[in-house]
């Protein structure tokens, strides 16, 4: 976003004093005008810091204390900002489901040959750098892992020392 002169005849800021610690003090105001300017869509808040000859993080403090105020104040008198969250709502099927129909009990022989999860399969990847990488990948990852190995005979890894 581009900015007249008119809109930034505020920059730099104006020094009102200076403290014994070197602390300066800007004119209220301005500041004012120089924080609802960074909050503008577009607007690089470290460009604006440059050109109002102050110190991006200080100007980063600002801007969290203002929006911190903002908020409070907005709380209280009702901003006309949409809100952060909006609450989620579980609508009701209108054509429920019928309950599913009752499966006969196994038979006793079946339960006997139950097959055991079967134990993932492990993978040893030692790269010419003398980086190893191990893998352990279950039944149901065959395509990440064959896209792993398609992606590592491509790589071109310097030697180790």
């Amino acid at each position: 976003m581009t900015q007249n002169d008119s809109d930034s005849d505020f920059l730099p800021l104006k020094v009102i004093s200076v403290g014994r610690d070197g602390k300066r003090r800007f004119d209220k105001r301005d500041r004012q005008r120089l924080i609802e300017a960074c909050l503008q869509p577009g607007v690089s808040v470290a460009g604006m810091a440059l050109r109002a000859r102050v110190n991006a993080n200080l100007l980063h403090r600002w801007i969290c204390e203002h929006e911190k105020t903002y908020r409070g104040e907005g709380a209280t008198q009702g901003s006309g900002d949409a809100a952060a969250f909006v609450p989620v709502v579980e609508i009701a099927c209108a054509d429920p489901q019928p309950p599913l129909p009752q499966l006969p009990p196994p038979h006793r022989d079946a339960t006997r040959v139950a097959q055991r999860p079967s134990a993932p399969s492990r993978i040893t990847v030692e790269m010419p750098n003398g980086i190893t990488l191990r893998l352990e990948c279950g039944v149901h990852d065959a395509t990440l892992v064959s896209a792993m190995i398609e992606t590592l005979g491509r790589c071109d890894v310097p030697t180790g020392r």
